[in-house]
């Protein structure tokens, strides 16, 4: 059958071409399209059109394969389907004779300056932007790799005065590039059920919409056209909201600390925030509805309600660098990394083994390049690495307290940062969040040692000087053993808190680490609030010889913390308080 086909599709080649866009000096007839996805990673690539007769191609053909071939079965593609069109129209069954074996129709493609490409051609090079394909008397311009949308979806909760921030995702285009247009639910007259769907278009055209509180009780609808920022569109999608705008809680914790964070910070200027955001995985437990949180109302610990007030919160810091404890894997791909995408950052993400959440460091983009990450399992990093082999062997003398080490699943994410305006400005951002056992400071300080250890590798040994800002939540008050090591440098053998949880768990040791780091935001009274307990647990430590603390943004006033008793609460997302600072360079 081939052999047939490119028989007849050579005899054509012969015969006088007719030109690729039409002649006879009328204006050339609107084409159709045909749509080519070929990705250099993957054998073959992918031909979409739709035939004259309305019936849809989706052809995979290899790319290393000669035009040739493809064209000859998209001739018998085109057969087929003029065959079957043909055996639905009973004139053309009674008649019988030629229309009963449909023609096999000329196929061609053309260049974009009007030649003919060769059979000889591998697809891959063959199907190029603006190519015309002839099938028969139909024309079609090849769109090689347009825009197209993989994923459009809003969040499944609304709140009137949060920004609502869709996840977009798209091939061979950006979201920054994509057009958004929104639309509201056409409200009943009258107040009654409307007898069908009617949507009016906002004003707003931009990724993010916040709306109003005269939008609560409506559906929204988006439509997003994909862009490549080269002025090439692909088909718009729609996605409507699940259900109706809902009222806001008022006034929220961090509102008045968005007043401090209105713009973002000079070039010269790093604005960090680090947060413990409770994780949903801990939040949505029984334990946590009845034991933790009891004075929490239900609702304002379901994960959709916390993310809108989460979104608003981390959007309105207008931070540089974001560390951000306890995120749920979903949450970060569903819905901070999108979100906070929109807003100008990048976001990384380091999940705790055996666990559903982990840490997650972002960067604005146009402030900051990544070089690289060096994050590490803290369990992990001890056994196998060489620059911790003498704690390994300390530990060892201590099998209790090892094999508590060992079974904790605590990880260190670290990212190396370059200024995109002075290259020679470099950072090395660390992020973690430490055992939580009360009792557990014996291994918090063989966790901070291992931590230490790392970074001063990375900023030491891999990239020589570079300063260092290290976030997160720590589990460990001022008066504690792995407080004054961080802040110190050095840890005593005989200090308390290697007998945390009595002498049979005893672990001495002293430890050192090269660096001088200070608490930017000092020692506040709290950053976890909750009904049994409040106290300093989280910080970002900055390398005191090369940044210097410009601003402290300050935290919520002790009446806001317990307007609704304690944290976390419907006008606050989490149980710990996001620590907030503007950091210069010296």
């Amino acid at each position: 059958m081939w052999r047939r086909l490119r028989s007849a599709l050579r005899s054509l080649r012969g015969s006088p071409a007719a030109p690729p866009f039409g002649g006879g000096g009328l204006p050339p007839a609107p084409m159709e399209r045909a749509v080519v996805r070929c990705v250099p990673s993957e054998p073959k690539l992918s031909l979409r059109f739709v035939l004259p007769d309305g019936s849809a191609r989706h052809m995979q053909r290899d790319q290393a394969e000669p035009l040739g071939r493809a064209l000859a079965r998209i001739a018998t593609n085109a057969a087929k389907g003029h065959g079957k069109a043909g055996k639905k129209s009973k004139k053309a069954r009674a008649e019988g004779g030629a229309e009963g074996e449909a023609a096999v129709p000329a196929v061609r493609l053309f260049s974009r300056d009007g030649a003919a490409v060769a059979e000889e051609v591998p697809n891959s090079a063959a199907w190029q932007d603006g190519a015309v394909l002839h099938i028969g008397d139909a024309r079609y311009r090849v769109e090689r790799n347009p825009p197209a949308l993989t994923e459009l979806r809003l969040p499944r909760s609304l709140l009137a005065g949060f920004p609502v921030c869709p996840k977009v995702s798209a091939e061979f285009a950006a979201p920054q590039h994509c057009l958004f247009r929104w639309f509201r639910e056409q409200r009943p007259a009258g107040g009654g059920d409307a007898a069908g769907e009617a949507w009016v278009e906002t004003a707003a055209a931009e990724r993010v919409f916040t709306p109003s509180n005269a939008l609560v009780g409506l559906r929204l609808k988006l439509r997003c056209t994909p862009g490549d920022g080269e002025q090439r569109y692909g088909p718009a999608r729609e996605v409507e909201s699940s259900g109706p705008v809902e009222a806001g809680p008022g006034a929220c914790t961090f509102d008045a600390r968005h007043l401090y964070t209105k713009k973002i910070c000079g070039h010269g200027s790093v604005r960090a925030v680090s947060y413990n955001i409770l994780a949903d995985t801990y939040a949505q437990t029984e334990f946590s509805r009845t034991v933790l949180y009891p004075y929490c109302a239900p609702y304002a610990l379901e994960i959709d309600y916390r993310q809108n007030l989460l979104k608003k919160e981390l959007a309105g810091y207008s931070a540089d660098l974001i560390c951000l404890q306890e995120v749920d894997k979903s949450v970060f791909m569903d819905s901070l990394a999108p979100a906070l995408d929109a807003f100008g950052l990048e976001g990384l993400f380091r999940i705790k083994e055996k666990q559903h959440e982990g840490l997650a460091t972002f960067y604005r983009r146009d402030k900051f390049s990544l070089l690289s990450q060096h994050d590490i399992a803290f369990s992990e990093a001890l056994l196998s690495e060489a620059l911790h082999k003498e704690l390994c062997e300390q530990l060892a003398k201590y099998p209790l307290v090892q094999e508590k080490v060992l079974q904790r699943s605590s990880v260190l994410q670290v990212s190396v940062l370059q200024s995109t305006t002075d290259p020679s400005r470099k950072l090395c951002v660390a992020n973690t969040h430490l055992y939580w056992h009360p009792k557990g400071g014996n291994i918090r300080l063989i966790q901070i040692a291992v931590a230490m250890s790392h970074i001063r590798h990375v900023a030491c040994d891999l990239y020589p000087s570079i300063p260092v800002i290290f976030c997160g939540d720590f589990n460990s008050t001022p008066s504690s053993g792995t407080y004054s090591f961080i802040s110190s440098g050095g840890i005593a053998e005989d200090h308390e808190d290697w007998v945390s949880n009595g002498e049979e768990e005893r672990c001495s040791m002293s430890l050192s680490h090269p660096f001088k780091l200070l608490s930017a935001c000092g020692e506040p009274a709290y950053t976890n609030y909750v009904g049994g307990f409040h106290g300093c647990l989280d910080y970002i430590f900055i390398d005191k010889n090369a940044l210097e603390v410009e601003q402290v943004i300050p935290l919520p006033s002790h009446e806001e913390i317990t307007t609704h008793q304690a944290l976390p609460s419907v006008s606050h997302p989490s149980d710990h308080i996001a620590l907030i600072c503007d950091l210069k360079w010296k």
